[in-house]
């Protein structure tokens, strides 16, 4: 300490020393003139200098941080403790419900109605099953007020046999058809009993065979394939054959991916007789068709570009056509699966046959002329989505144009050379028409119990050579429902409805023959059923149809049974 003073000392005398010389010699040289600055001082960027908010210190009194080191002395401790195993904790699951292959249904009614439905299906191995199915359903009629018979039967009958492999798998079926029906639609107040009775048996009588089959391929460039030959008749002697092949693969041309459709159509068939000579009445077609589509995918776009191709030869006539239709469709997904817009226009050559005349209105006259319907487009634009996951709607529009459209017209000659010449029959007419529709869908699956469905659809027509476009309905609705009240109990509705159609009625029979333009009511037709589940094996069941008991017209002079019910069971079985 006392060498750090006199140093201090020895500096300080230094210092002093040195100021006093210094003020001395300034004394001697400096003049008292005015001192001139020749040049300015001008500081610059390299005079200044930042200080550091953390100097380093570098001298003796600075020590440097030791390092640490922590050490654990560890060493095994003697346990006796075992952790116990964890266990899941038991939920409660509901026993699978049995699945059943095969199923048998019987029920009986009003108007002495049987039902009966038999499916059967039997795997012969991993790969191969076989299977059939039998439908029946019958009334002895009763309708009120008709002059003639009104009972019914129609049976149906069909087998399979299906395989299934790794690259391809194949379905075989055959089937028959039997279906009776009376020409009971006497015009009403023209005809009394007596004459009715003259007339005599009115049944007609159907008859069908069909045997075909379709192939599905993995891995080649014929995707799926289906053929069908179908034979049809009644007890008038007409009859038709019908066969249809129908193809559908994918070919690349310079990188581009096509879809192809190809289609093989024949039709031959004839009736004994016209409706107003005995002359008989032939007709065949054979057309071919070849769809190319090419699918273009941009995000949330889906294209298909296309054009359909047919060649019509008529067998009978000998008369050759080519058609043209666009095959265009696209959809976009504008707010996911929520909202989806969509629309394009197509065509089609449609091949009319009495077998689907005859499903559609079993009380024609086999006396129809049958052609090719020429639907030269259909444009449609629409909405689709999900409300929320089980609810889902469909809104649409769109305009068909068609050539030579079939629509259903009552026989006005009353010649009563057949039975079916009374005004109690129905022919065809063909005319070019064009159509709007508007409809609307709603599909709900609110749980795994209850679906609910509603569509309702409007149509305006627009024909060019006839007066009205006949027993075309200008609207159409249902609903259906079906609910699981509980495990034994559930229920189901289906409501439609039909509007106003156009036809013609005869007034009177002599002493000529005279007939106007009539309006079919429009009808609304409430059916209903409630069963049982007794086990997982048998169910008991009821039906009512027509709740409101309204005996509607159909078709013209045809009304239908009244308020029905019936009752029956469903068996479910193994082999």
């Amino acid at each position: 300490m006392r060498k750090q003073k006199n140093k201090i000392l020895v500096f300080f005398l230094i210092m002093v020393s040195t100021l006093g010389f210094s003020q001395e010699r300034d004394q001697d040289t400096l003049s008292t003139d005015v001192i001139q600055v020749v040049k300015p001082y001008t500081p610059t960027i390299s005079d200044a200098f930042k200080v550091k908010e953390v100097p380093s210190l570098d001298d003796e009194t600075t020590t440097a941080k030791k390092e640490i080191k922590y050490n654990i002395f560890s060493f095994p401790v003697a346990s006796t403790f075992t952790p116990a195993k964890g266990k899941a904790a038991v939920v409660d699951k509901e026993k699978p419900a049995k699945l059943y292959d095969n199923y048998a249904t019987l029920a009986a009614g009003m108007y002495t109605s049987v039902l009966g439905e038999v499916y059967l299906n039997h795997a012969i191995s991993r790969t191969e099953s076989v299977g059939g199915y039998i439908s029946h359903h019958s009334s002895q009629g009763g309708i009120s007020d008709v002059l003639l018979d009104d009972n019914f039967s129609d049976t149906k009958l069909s087998a399979n046999y299906a395989r299934n492999e790794r690259d391809l798998s194949y379905n075989i079926e055959g089937g028959f058809l039997h279906q009776k029906y009376n020409w009971y639609g006497l015009p009403q107040g023209v005809f009394s009993q007596e004459e009715a009775d003259d007339i005599g048996d009115v049944d007609h009588t159907f008859y069908g065979f069909n045997l075909g089959g379709d192939v599905t391929f993995t891995g080649a460039y014929v995707k799926e394939a289906s053929v069908l030959f179908r034979r049809f008749s009644d007890n008038n002697s007409s009859g038709e054959n019908r066969f249809l092949l129908q193809t559908n693969g994918d070919i690349s041309i310079q990188d581009l991916d096509f879809n192809v459709a190809l289609r093989v159509d024949y039709l031959g068939g004839k009736f004994e007789r016209n409706y107003f000579t005995d002359e008989a009445l032939n007709y065949g077609n054979f057309n071919l068709g070849l769809s190319p589509t090419y699918q273009l995918v941009q995000d949330d776009l889906t294209l298909d570009l296309g054009v359909s191709l047919f060649y019509l030869n008529d067998t009978e006539y000998g008369d050759n056509k080519f058609f043209i239709y666009p095959n265009i469709k696209a959809s976009y997904r504008m707010v996911d699966e929520i909202l989806i817009a969509y629309g394009g226009i197509q065509g089609d050559l449609i091949q009319n046959t009495y077998y689907d005349f005859a499903q559609e209105n079993p009380f024609v006259s086999p006396t129809l002329f049958i052609t090719p319907t020429d639907q030269k487009y259909n444009v449609f634009v629409g909405l689709k989505g999900m409300v929320s996951n089980g609810i889902s709607y469909n809104i649409k529009g769109k305009y068909i144009a068609e050539s030579d459209k079939a629509m259903f017209k009552n026989n006005l000659d009353a010649s009563g050379d057949e039975n079916y010449m009374n005004g109690n029959s129905f022919g065809l007419v063909y005319d070019d028409v064009s159509t709007f529709a508007v409809s609307g869908e709603i599909n709900a699956d609110i749980n795994r119990n209850f679906t609910l469905g509603v569509k309702a659809e409007y149509f305006a027509y627009n024909v060019d050579e006839e007066a009205e476009a006949w027993n075309l309905p200008s609207l159409k609705a249902n609903l259906f429902l079906d609910y699981q009240i509980n495990k034994q109990w559930f229920a189901g509705a289906n409501l439609f409805f039909v509007g106003e159609r156009k036809d013609q009625e005869i007034v009177t029979t002599f002493p000529l023959v005279a007939y106007q333009t009539t309006t079919l009511k429009s009808y609304f037709d409430a059916n209903a059923h409630a069963g049982y589940h007794i086990n997982e094996r048998l169910s008991v069941f009821a039906k009512a149809n027509n709740i409101a008991n309204q005996e509607y017209k159909r078709w013209q002079n045809y009304p239908v049974q009244g308020f029905q019910f019936l009752a029956g069971a469903t068996y479910k079985f193994d082999f």
